[in-house]
């Protein structure tokens, strides 16, 4: 990778400036403070934004809401422009990301971007979500950083190292073995709890199999048993069909008396009806003939009835016109008396209006008096005339009533002498019938008899057929016992055989989860005497080849930057050792350019040695060094050329303050700081 460009807005001490890098060696020069480093920090950020822990406030220029960087780099031949920006919100936050490949501009998020980035750089990815302690230690180590791991505790330093040298695989290698470990001892156990009865469910098998031997011979005894059972019921079914021959006789004869006793009982039942008739109807007819009657002709009676209602008829004509003539002699009457009323009060005339004469008024009043008496006379007429009528209709209704009647006798009478006729008729047929029925009733008695004393001769087969019943059915019944015996026995070794064939199931799979226990058993076994001391020994040679070669690498930088009389090498926790004539000088007795040159040497081997162990990785040809000549001599800083000289990369990029390093490096760039703001000179 070479840094081509990189332009800062508003970042650290910076408001906008553009610096453009080339190829080579070059010193970014100025005083303490003038924005040196903003410009290292810049390029990390640009790259893989903010680090875990890291704050947008140490980025974000002061009173400022918004900054970002824009850094141009090469890898293998193509262009990139990646693009990161801060917002200052509640708490300043990363805002834009985006990058551009060959000309192709992408927006995305900034941890898509650090992905992205990442993979350009070919570094591992596990470090997307980490502290990016590869970039660290083979581009750019503030020379503090470096002073600081070489200070820390032996544990942490080791793990920092292991981490960028990708060798805290094998721990994670072990800790995951010692959680496969517990996996496995949780599954032995609960494989213990499944296969401790394995011995009783084998036990319980082997007795259940022996009761089903047992049953199985049972069968045989059962089968035999029925066998014998169904050959005696056939025998008894023989026997009770003989003697049912010899009986069946006697059920005819049974029938044939039976059809005769009822059809004696029905004919003696009809004689006996019949005789009761004939002397009911007997009885009837000598009644009727000494009953006295004299049989008139119903004739003449209803022509007199007929008679009598005409002349009803006429006399209610005759009393209609009457009430009819007294309502209107009553209507008249009643005009009469009004108009007397009037007359008696009136003065005036009311048709021509004049006074009304006094003589006038009597001669008219005496008309309508005789008037009105006349009337009364003659509804006094008509009441009588009217009585005497209704006298007259009444004589004929009751006269009409009694003739009535009498027709209606005549006519029952007439019916009765018509059906006494019937009556002998019916019983002269009924004496015929019964004289037959008596011919037949003493031949069905004869034959009841014979009938009967047929049946008595055969009456000595009943109790040997109830006896061979009986026979029968007791075989019957012991044949259908041994056949619930056999099917009950059957359906136990059914049931027996279906709980062996779950019993050897189930034994199987305990037997299975044993195989699998042992399988565990040696798997952990295994993990613990072959492949954790292969792990554990491939870590340890692993680490010691690197600090083989680390230590290595250290001890000639460490020549190479300091005078004859000290040597400088790697303890097996990669701790750095000086010693002065096979003597182990503590570090704090150091002075500080010695420190520093420590730190250096320390710093360019980490470099070598993880570009030598990731080759692939696109940063190899790219070193940043940040104040490396902090503390030192004018000698010091004489053999930092040497140094220089030695590096092998494509692209220095140098921070110092020291003008002497000018004339080390190919190109400088120049900052100054004033009033607060940082720009290039």
């Amino acid at each position: 990778m070479i840094i081509k460009k990189i332009i800062l807005d508003n970042i650290r001490s910076f408001e906008h400036e553009e610096i453009t890098l080339n190829e080579g060696s070059t010193l970014l020069a100025g005083d303490i403070g003038s924005g040196k480093t903003s410009v290292l920090l810049g390029i990390e950020f640009g790259l893989f934004g903010l680090q875990p822990g890291q704050r947008g406030s140490i980025f974000l220029r002061a009173g400022e809401d918004w900054g970002g960087v824009k850094l141009t780099f090469e890898v293998q031949g193509r262009e990139i422009i990646v693009e990161r920006t801060l917002k200052r919100a509640k708490a300043i936050s990363q805002d834009y990301a985006a990058i551009t490949i060959d000309g192709q501009k992408e927006e995305m998020s900034v941890t898509e971007l650090k992905v992205r980035v990442l993979s350009i750089l070919m570094y591992p990815l596990e470090f997307s979500k980490k502290q990016n302690l590869l970039y660290k230690f083979t581009v750019y180590t503030p020379q503090e950083e470096m002073k600081q791991i070489i200070m820390e505790d032996t544990e942490t330093r080791l793990n920092t190292l292991r981490h960028v040298f990708g060798v805290d695989k094998y721990k994670r290698i072990m800790e995951n073995i010692s959680v496969v470990k517990l996996n496995i001892r949780e599954e032995k156990r609960l494989y213990e709890g499944v296969t401790s009865n394995l011995d009783s469910e084998k036990k319980l098998l082997e007795d259940r199999q022996k009761s089903l031997e047992e049953k199985k011979r049972g069968i045989f005894d059962l089968s035999e048993d029925l066998l014998l059972k169904i050959e005696n019921r056939k025998a008894k079914e023989q026997d009770k069909k003989e003697v049912e021959t010899h009986r069946s006789g006697k059920s005819e004869l049974t029938a044939k008396l039976g059809k005769a006793q009822g059809l004696l009982h029905s004919k003696r039942e009809i004689y006996a009806n019949n005789e009761k008739s004939v002397e009911s109807l007997k009885k009837e007819i000598q009644e009727f003939k000494m009953s006295n009657f004299n049989l008139e002709d119903p004739q003449s009676t209803e022509e007199e009835i007929l008679l009598k209602k005409k002349q009803k008829e006429k006399f209610l004509a005759i009393n209609l016109d009457i009430n009819s003539n007294i309502v209107s002699l009553k209507v008249k009457m009643e005009e009469y008396q009004n108009l007397e009323r009037k007359m008696q009060s009136l003065e005036v005339c009311p048709t021509c209006l004049q006074n009304v004469d006094a003589i006038y008024r009597a001669n008219v009043l005496n008309k309508n008096h005789n008037d009105l008496s006349q009337s009364s006379s003659k509804v006094e007429d008509l009441e009588a005339e009217k009585k005497t009528t209704q006298d007259m209709i009444k004589g004929l209704e009751i006269s009409i009533n009694l003739l009535e009647k009498k027709s209606t006798d005549l006519r029952i009478l007439k019916m009765r002498m018509d059906g006494i006729v019937e009556k002998e008729k019916r019983m002269e047929e009924l004496r015929r019938q019964n004289s037959f029925f008596i011919t037949d009733i003493r031949m069905l008695e004869r034959q009841v008899e014979t009938t009967k004393s047929d049946l008595l001769v055969l009456s000595k087969y009943d109790n040997i057929f109830e006896d061979k019943s009986k026979e029968l059915a007791l075989a019957q019944r012991e044949e259908r016992i041994s056949e619930i015996k056999l099917a009950e026995l059957k359906k136990e070794i059914e049931m027996q055989e279906k709980e062996i064939e779950s019993l050897e199931l189930r034994i199987k799979k305990i037997e299975e989860v044993q195989e699998k226990m042992v399988y565990l058993k040696d798997i952990e076994s295994w993990l613990n005497t072959k492949f954790i001391p292969l792990i554990s020994f491939v870590e340890k040679n692993v680490m010691v080849n690197l600090k083989h070669e680390f230590s290595k690498l250290f001890s000639e930088w460490f020549t190479t930057l300091v005078p004859e009389g000290l040597t400088a090498r790697l303890g097996d926790d990669f701790t750095p050792l000086i010693e002065q004539k096979d003597y182990e000088i503590d570090y704090a007795y150091l002075s500080g350019g010695e420190r520093t040159a420590i730190a250096l040497a320390y710093r360019l081997a980490l470099n070598q040695v993880i570009n030598s162990l990731m080759s692939k990785i696109q940063t190899k040809d790219l070193v940043i060094l940040d104040e490396p000549t902090d503390g030192f001599s004018s000698q010091q800083l004489d053999k930092m050329r040497e140094v220089l000289d030695e590096l092998d990369v494509k692209q220095l990029i140098i921070v110092s303050h020291e003008q002497k390093m000018e004339g080390f490096v190919e190109n400088v760039i120049k900052f100054k700081k004033e009033y607060g703001v940082s720009r290039k000179i």
